[in-house]
């Protein structure tokens, strides 16, 4: 089907930086949107930003002005540009994605996929 596949994550120090990348593969029609989401121990997962296939972005009022979103629709690839890192940052993040997997004569199911979650943790 298909398989969302993370990289970028680790222990930076507050003020720091990291840049999170998602690829998106397997039978892919279209990607309607994609973005991030994350989740610390004994909280509920959050939306960080999302980004549909127009360009327009929606982020977090946490994350304003520090973390952009980008996309490589060639490379079915998102990344999470992620600066002025502070402790609360801290936590797991997960990709997301719509995707229009492809049919038999086209376009197929529309379905959201995850991926397996990086972890980001900022030291103060």
């Amino acid at each position: 089907q298909v398989q969302l596949v993370e990289s970028g994550g680790g222990l930076v120090q507050a003020g720091g930086s990291l840049r999170l990348s998602c690829a998106a593969s397997g039978s892919i029609f279209s990607i309607n949107a994609m973005g991030w989401y994350r989740q610390a121990p004994g909280k509920e997962r959050e939306l960080v930003v999302r980004i549909t296939n127009g360009g327009r972005s929606n982020y977090a009022d946490s994350v304003k002005g520090r973390f952009t979103i980008s996309r490589d629709n060639a490379k079915n690839t998102v990344y999470l540009q992620m600066n002025s890192l502070k402790p609360e940052d801290t936590a797991v993040y997960y990709c997301n994605a719509d995707i229009s997997t492809s049919g038999t004569t086209g376009r197929g199911l529309r379905l959201d996929y995850w991926g397996q979650g990086t972890q980001v943790t900022v030291s103060s």
